[in-house]
């Protein structure tokens, strides 16, 4: 009798357990909207889970599965997601509807990851007021402003590159433009000269390699935070910070703090985030902490020197692939360097029709 009293408990919590993992897989048929079948426990990440597959490739396969569906269905585990093909749908999401969608339907865990807390990743109460202070940074009057520091970079990566080129040895491109990228954010945005091109030590660059190295404790780190949020909140309390964490909270604080004390004004990202803090009034109710303003400037750097290092690497190796296409660029560029002087301002930049292409033809 206790054997088939055992059996029944084992056979119910079974069930219960099937009930649970399942009970939403009947969502989008209901709604009529079709999509790959889902794996119980897995949804149909199974081999994103696993590291079988790349995510940008799971979902451009289902992507292209579809092709004659405006949207197509699919499950995180057992949470339903929505993948949209209709541009029609797109553009109400991201435009006419946006201010339904403007959560990025992420959990943000800002005890164990006190950076995650930027304009990539907030909730819509905090993400709108930091948006309109922080957009005023990446206007074109900005980019201007700046464009003297990034041209003082553009000079030492020459100095860097005749060095490399009297070797007469390979040039690894994508380090070459990180560390270029990493010195123009660093200038501009931290108004720190990170030295990453001439110091293979500079803490920057470091850093950078650090944030997008995969390791299997940033993978581990990864999968409980999409799969095991509750159990990755609880880890919140017992796990120190990373080196990442502490290493651009200090060098904001720190930066912030000199600049207080030594009255100096650049009018540049960090300023903006001094100003956030010094009149919290205007933040609506929002609590200006040290990692919240850390974060910005982090995600900053972040997508500031990986996007634009990746495509000017790009950049280099097509045109090393199209001799013809890096004749004429170079053309170009020397006959606007005679007919300038040399003075390569700005607004004379804007005027290079070809390189203009060049650059999106890369993207």
């Amino acid at each position: 009798m206790e054997l088939f009293e055992i059996l029944c408990g084992i056979s119910t919590v079974i069930i219960v357990l099937y009930y649970f993992l399942t009970s939403t897989y009947d969502f989008w048929t209901s709604h009529g909207v079709r999509g790959p079948k889902p794996i119980i426990g897995f949804g149909n990440f199974k081999d994103v889970i696993l590291n079988k597959t790349f995510l940008g490739d799971f979902i451009k396969n289902i992507y292209d599965a579809y092709k004659n569906e405006p949207m197509i269905g699919i499950f995180t585990a057992k949470t339903p997601v929505l993948i949209l093909r209709d541009p029609n749908l797109i553009k109400d999401v991201l435009i006419k509807d946006f201010s339904h969608f403007a959560n990025r339907g992420r959990t943000i865990f800002e005890k164990i990851e006190p950076l995650s807390q930027h304009l990539a990743a907030l909730e819509l109460k905090r993400w709108r007021p930091l948006r309109i202070k922080l957009s005023p940074v990446f206007t074109s009057g900005k980019l201007k402003e700046m464009f003297s520091l990034i041209s003082e970079c553009a000079d030492n990566l020459i100095q860097y590159m005749e060095k490399i080129a009297s070797k007469n040895e390979p040039v690894e491109c994508r380090d070459l433009t990180a560390k270029y990228t990493t010195d123009v954010i660093g200038s501009c945005a931290f108004g720190i000269e990170t030295n990453a091109l001439s110091n293979e030590n500079s803490e920057f660059r470091r850093m950078g390699r650090k944030i997008f190295a995969p390791t299997w404790k940033s993978m581990l780190r990864n999968k409980l935070r999409d799969f095991f949020p509750w159990f990755y909140q609880m880890l919140g309390y017992v796990l120190p910070q990373t080196e990442v964490d502490k290493f651009f909270i200090r060098v904001v604080v720190e930066t912030m703090d000199y600049r207080e004390k030594n009255n100096i004004i650049r009018n540049d990202f960090i300023d903006t985030l001094r100003e956030l803090k010094k009149h919290p009034e205007k933040m609506a109710n929002i609590e200006i902490t040290e990692s919240l303003l850390a974060s910005q400037a982090f995600v900053f750097f972040l997508a500031g020197f990986e996007t634009s290092s990746t495509t000017i690497s790009n950049a280099l190796y097509e045109l090393a692939l199209n001799p013809n296409i890096q004749d004429k660029l170079r053309n170009e560029i020397n006959e606007y360097h005679v007919k300038y002087n040399g003075d390569l301002t700005y607004d004379i930049i804007k005027k290079m029709d070809y390189l203009d292409k060049v650059f999106k033809g890369t993207l």
